[in-house]
């Protein structure tokens, strides 16, 4: 419930505070004086679109501060607690700005928090009605969407039902669409695919085989030279005496050999010398045995050297496709492996998205005629509870009809459409809302259905801006009594032109307007007894000090009162 509503420097209004309380607010004040600038600043309060127009000339920046009182347990509470927002026991304060720049800022209880915030928020806080509401009451969205609200949780968990059935099966028909759709194209993804791991199976590449090959190829071609490389250096190391006599490094170095040790007994440093000889006699002499080995074991195959190149060429041809080693040939068959195994999948696939398809279509026709039956029945209900405030309405004669009809394609909102019909007076043919209702017929229709749906929504605070517009005369009483009635059981708060609407006021705010000659200022105060009479007689006859006119507006306040205490 709103506590506290204070604005600055918004349209022509400079500075205001509106305590309010349960029970019914009512918003007065001569045409022009900025009466809507309350609505105004609740909207912008409730997150709605900031505009910087609405910023008062002259000034910086526009304010509005509202306190909200809520109860612990209230979704809006435990969400703010979530943002930071601080509670000041149950009461919560929220803040919008807006320069005259165009920028806009929020916050909730000291936190800074988006506009969408609050106006996600303002669904569980207020309800806005005004002239445009009863242009959206014409359409056949916002009368479903009152019917729904109107036929209670039985009615919510049918819809709920039905909605979610009717999301998996969009969303299996639109899996079932992309994979026949695309059918032809996974055909080729899986030929290409088959054609790639067959040519590597064929092929039958091994971890690092590829550079084994280019070592093995390197050591077959030049085999001659490997071997004539090796001979020689065997010579050199250990030589036959035909071809080197004693030139070869074994022979040199026991020549050195003997040279020291003739005179190796008499220095210890060429004693020493002639050891490091001898090792070196004995490592030239495994060189040449390691040396002649290697030369022994090296063969000269050409066959064997034109197996190696063409199986590189055929490796070097899966490197050119497939990646750019071996490793990364192998790998790729891996994932392609597994692309082959879901692809192969399509026709199984498709086979249990039809199933899954036909299965949903059953339980959507299924929970679509269990959720028109729920509406038919709040339906039957809600004729009747509109009908009876009609006829309190000053629309003694007038019944009000819901259509259901039949959707040749269902949609998410369910298998019928939903249309509120209204029958004027008797013998007239009932006819749509949007074709049959006058301004004020609709306005007193939105206030009956609004009536019925009270206890049906759990919105603590209701504000109706002018919705009694082309409502006059007993008609205009109605309304006041039935507005009195609905806040009984919410916060209602209505700014309005009507005399017969103001009476029935638990709290009775004018907005009035004074000008320095160049500058409109606009003002609110809250009205006293004495207030109200002089107001009301304004509204009535356009004349406060009329005796008629007070006479009047006594007769009013004490038939509101016999209304309020009844």
């Amino acid at each position: 419930m709103l506590e506290e509503l204070s604005i600055s420097s918004l349209g022509v209004i400079d500075d205001a505070t509106l305590e309010l309380g349960p029970g019914l607010t009512v918003v007065t004040g001569e045409t022009g004086a900025g009466k809507t600038m309350v609505v105004t600043a609740l909207s912008l309060l409730l997150g709605a679109r900031a505009d910087s127009g609405s910023v008062r000339q002259g000034a910086a920046q526009a304010r509005v501060e509202g306190r909200v009182r809520l109860v612990p347990e209230a979704d809006v509470a435990q969400q703010a607690a979530e943002v930071g927002a601080e509670q000041d026991g149950e009461s919560l304060l929220l803040v919008r700005t807006l320069t005259a720049e165009g920028r806009s800022r929020a916050r909730a209880g000291g936190a800074a928090v988006p506009a969408t915030v609050l106006a996600r928020w303002a669904a569980d806080l207020v309800v806005v009605h005004g002239q445009s509401d009863q242009q959206l009451l014409l359409s056949p969205a916002r009368q479903r969407r009152c019917l729904d609200a109107y036929g209670g949780a039985r009615l919510d968990k049918a819809r709920t039902r039905y909605s979610a059935t009717f999301d998996r099966l969009r969303a299996v028909s639109a899996d079932l669409d992309d994979v026949v759709t695309r059918a032809r194209e996974r055909a080729r993804e899986l030929d290409l695919l088959k054609l790639g791991l067959a040519e590597i199976e064929r092929t039958d590449p091994q971890p690092g085989e590829d550079v084994e090959l280019v070592a093995e190829e390197s050591r077959l071609a030049h085999a001659d030279g490997l071997r004539r490389a090796a001979d020689e250096a065997r010579l050199f190391l250990s030589g036959d005496e035909a071809s080197l006599g004693d030139s070869d490094a074994l022979s040199l170095v026991a020549l050195a050999r003997k040279s020291l040790d003739a005179e190796r007994d008499h220095d210890g440093r060429l004693d020493s010398l002639a050891a490091d000889l001898e090792a070196a006699s004995y490592a030239l002499v495994d060189a040449a045995a390691d040396i002649a080995s290697y030369a022994t074991g090296l063969e000269t195959d050409p066959a064997r050297l034109g197996w190696v190149q063409d199986r590189r060429g055929d490796l070097s041809a899966l490197q050119r496709k497939y990646g750019d080693t071996i490793g990364d040939v192998l790998n790729w068959a891996a994932v392609a492996a597994k692309r082959v195994e879901e692809l192969s999948d399509d026709d199984v696939k498709i086979e249990h998205l039809r199933d899954e398809q036909q299965r949903l279509q059953g339980q959507l026709v299924e929970h679509g005629a269990a959720l028109s039956e729920q509406r038919a029945m709040a339906a039957r209900t809600l004729e009747t509870s509109v009908t009876a405030e009609l006829c309190g309405l000053a629309m003694p004669h007038a019944s009000f009809m819901v259509g259901q009809t039949a959707l040749d394609i269902p949609s998410r909102d369910g298998l019928d459409e939903i249309g509120f019909l209204l029958c004027p007076h008797r013998g007239a043919d009932p006819r749509p809302l949007q074709r049959g209702a006058s301004g004020g017929e609709l306005s007193r229709v939105m206030l009956a259905i609004e009536v019925c749906l009270a206890g049906s929504q759990p919105v603590p605070t209701m504000v109706f801006d002018e919705v009694d517009v082309g409502v006059g005369g007993k008609a205009a009483v109605e309304v006041g009594r039935r507005l009195a009635r609905l806040a009984r059981s919410v916060q209602v708060i209505v700014v309005t032109h009507l005399p017969q609407v103001a009476a029935f006021a638990d709290v009775h705010y004018i907005v009035s307007k004074s000008s320095d000659g160049s500058v409109t200022t606009s003002g609110v105060a809250a009205l006293d007894e004495a207030g109200r009479r002089r107001e009301l007689s304004r509204m009535l006859a356009g004349l406060e000090g009329s005796d008629a006119a007070l006479a009047h507006a006594d007769e009013l306040v004490a038939l509101a009162y016999e209304e309020r205490t009844a």
